[in-house]
């Protein structure tokens, strides 16, 4: 499928590595001019160098911390045309919720909620006076099913998503749309430290707990990062406009609901 989106701008944010990269590969699979973020230079340098080597697009890397208001700007001032935003961000580290500090929380809404909010401001009233626009904003299923130990994030990512509720609706008569996905378990570095996690807790082997894992998904296995950055590219392409305001699953059928 043609996505219609050749030649567009895409802003991609935390997209060095894990999910983010997913999403970036997909859209300059599209034809996407792309601007990266990642708070590694040299993971982001190397994702940057790989995508422009193999798709032929245009890419330009910004290295820094997005909670950082000067690295946002500089974001921003890359590509103040953008045509996409893909937010995301780093979560909060596990903890129980007895250990959460005021810091803490503080902490997980400026990167899970303040931030996205701000770059959506920044590139939303453009997209609305040219007339398109897709905003992807990847936040987590904890949102549906909150998990023990994630609470920060969470309810930063629930923040967002009711923040953004009603600019969805009205900004999509401009044909700008905004939607979240909402990823389960996949096959990211972020996994893979959990699972290293509850190996060591339960003092058994890393393998026997990434196949224990594997085995409560309906689909005995970790969602493929290609998955979830073909989702967003959908989402970001020109058949997408009649879709706003959505938060989509992507979690191997893990959550138990028929809605």
């Amino acid at each position: 499928m043609d996505l219609g989106i050749s030649g567009r701008k895409a802003i991609v944010c935390a997209s060095s590595r894990g999910l983010g990269r997913a999403c970036a590969i997909a859209l300059a699979e599209a034809g996407c001019a792309l601007v990266l973020n990642g708070r590694d230079p040299q993971t982001l340098a190397a994702t940057a160098k790989a995508i422009r080597e193999r798709f032929g697009v245009a890419v330009h890397e910004i290295p820094g911390d997005l909670d950082d208001p000067a690295t946002r700007s500089v974001v921003v001032a890359a590509a103040p045309e953008a045509d996409i935003l893909v937010n995301n961000n780093g979560g909060p580290p596990f903890k129980t919720f007895g250990a959460i500090t005021r810091e803490d929380i503080l902490a997980g809404v400026e990167s899970n909620m303040l931030t996205p909010i701000a770059l959506v401001q920044a590139l939303l009233p453009g997209m609305a006076q040219r007339k398109f626009g897709r905003i992807v904003n990847i936040t987590s299923g904890s949102v549906r099913a909150p998990i023990a130990g994630l609470d920060v994030s969470s309810g930063a990512r629930a923040g967002l998503t009711a923040f953004l509720a009603s600019a969805a609706r009205a900004y999509v008569r401009d044909n700008v749309t905004i939607n979240a996905i909402l990823p389960g378990a996949f096959a990211t570095d972020r996994q893979r430290a959990a699972i290293e996690r509850v190996a060591a807790q339960h003092g058994v082997p890393i393998e026997a707990a990434r196949a224990d894992a594997a085995a409560r998904s309906p689909a005995r296995r970790f969602g493929d990062p290609a998955e979830f950055g073909a989702l967003c590219a959908f989402l970001a392409s020109a058949q997408a406009g009649f879709i706003t305001g959505q938060n989509i699953l992507i979690d191997g059928g893990a959550f138990p609901g028929a809605f």
